[in-house]
């Protein structure tokens, strides 16, 4: 099962450390990382609710195999687009499909070969052996 970092937590949200380069970095050693992507002006940002961290293309494309890029505009779109990056863009879905064919589930959805988010709960679920993986802010407590 693949264990996905929601925004590079590791124990809890921290809002403090979402998103924050550093900290994706760091988590990247151990899981994989989702990650909240903005386009404003031709430049590349991480951030939840507003554009926060500027980055380079290269933090991207140099930890492309290990990232899942939630696009936050439309702007991120064409940049996107343009990559090989597994990316993708939901709102209020069950699902969507990320831009390398993963099927990325709302939470409380669980289909089969899917990856299914679990927000802000430290408690450890019983993930179904047909899922591909879960995105959690608790990934240390799905590591054995």
């Amino acid at each position: 099962m693949i264990i996905i970092s929601h925004r590079a937590n590791l124990n809890g949200s921290n809002k403090n450390l979402e998103n924050n380069p550093k900290q994706i970095l760091e988590t990247l050693r151990i899981f994989d990382v989702e990650i909240d992507l903005w386009c404003v002006n031709d430049e590349i940002f991480l951030g939840h609710d507003k554009p926060e961290y500027k980055i380079n293309d290269d933090f991207l494309k140099s930890n492309k195999n290990k990232l899942w890029v939630h696009a936050k505009n439309i702007d991120c779109i064409p940049y996107l687009i343009s990559t090989d990056i597994n990316w993708f863009w939901h709102e209020n879905d069950k699902m969507t499909i990320t831009s390398k064919g993963n099927i990325w589930c709302y939470p409380g959805t669980y289909v089969k070969n899917g990856i299914t988010v679990i927000f802000n709960d430290s408690k450890k679920y019983d993930i179904p052996d047909y899922c591909l993986g879960i995105c959690t802010d608790y990934p240390t407590n799905y590591r054995s």
